[in-house]
């Protein structure tokens, strides 16, 4: 099985034409799209999505990427293995969340032109003469170590996330995603609140912790511990982007509270 999450949109034929050098290498791939609607060259909401979603297929499974602002420049191409499969696209940190998760096995630099679509591949669309024949030929059992030299994992580029820091009160965190619906997703993640009582300020708001999205009225605000382990801010029935005005990297507080709602001194 192999993957694609791209910046690409659906509008300009591109994703097909990932499809189509896949097809032409291993036609009968189970082909699945993660995602194309990764916002232009935001390799941090690509590096988010890949995350969230590597964990839920298959043993053996190929992870094609390609957000690549860099295309065309000196930057590497990589395939990468992990205990669950392979990752295969630009160097950039787009898999540094994964890897974060999954430590890298082995990884490659893609210098092997032989499993290229062509020996002189466009200098503006990679994902179509590298890392889609690239991630085809995985699918098809070619060993890693064929596809290009190797190279030492620890130095691939990592973009790792704002720290979470503690204080007196609770937790210093950020936004760092915002999905289709306008949830703020923030970088504390859920495992932290195990058996505690919290709410989030955020802005001039407060907002109390909830366990779903329908156990405050219909547009309140809340927070909670989303699918994705994350906590997250949002509105039932709303838009927390557009009615709090959330952005990525603006700061939210977790207080811990007491059985009683009062803040923990």
């Amino acid at each position: 099985m192999l993957t694609l999450l791209t910046d690409f949109g659906v509008q300009d034929g591109y994703v097909g034409i990932l499809k189509g050098a896949i097809a032409s290498i291993a036609p009968h791939c189970p082909v699945i799209d993660l995602t194309h609607q990764i916002p232009p060259q935001n390799i941090a909401a690509a590096r988010f999505c890949l995350l969230n979603a590597y964990r839920y297929f298959p043993p053996g499974t190929v992870h094609v990427a390609v957000v690549d602002p860099g295309v065309g420049s000196d930057r590497r191409a990589v395939a990468i293995q992990i205990q669950e499969g392979w990752l295969v696209g630009p160097d950039n940190g787009l898999f540094s969340g994964v890897l974060q998760t999954s430590p890298p096995l082995a990884a490659v630099v893609l210098n092997h032109p032989h499993y290229w679509r062509t020996l002189h591949p466009s200098t503006t669309f990679h994902g179509r003469d590298i890392f889609a024949p690239v991630g085809a030929h995985l699918s098809l059992g070619v060993p890693l170590t064929e596809l290009g030299d190797p190279i030492d994992p620890t130095g691939l580029i990592t973009l790792p996330l704002p720290a979470v820091t503690a204080d007196a009160t609770g937790l210093q965190g950020t936004i760092q995603h915002i999905d289709h619906f306008g949830n703020l997703i923030t970088t504390i993640p859920g495992e932290r609140l195990r058996d505690r009582t919290w709410e989030i300020q955020f802005g001039d708001r407060t907002l109390p912790a909830a366990h779903s999205y329908s156990d405050q009225p219909w547009g309140s605000a809340i927070a909670l511990i989303g699918s994705h382990g994350w906590v997250e801010i949002t509105i039932n029935g709303g838009n927390a982007q557009a009615q709090l005005q959330g952005k990525i990297g603006a700061e939210c507080h977790l207080i811990w509270l007491d059985d009683r709602g009062a803040i923990v001194p």
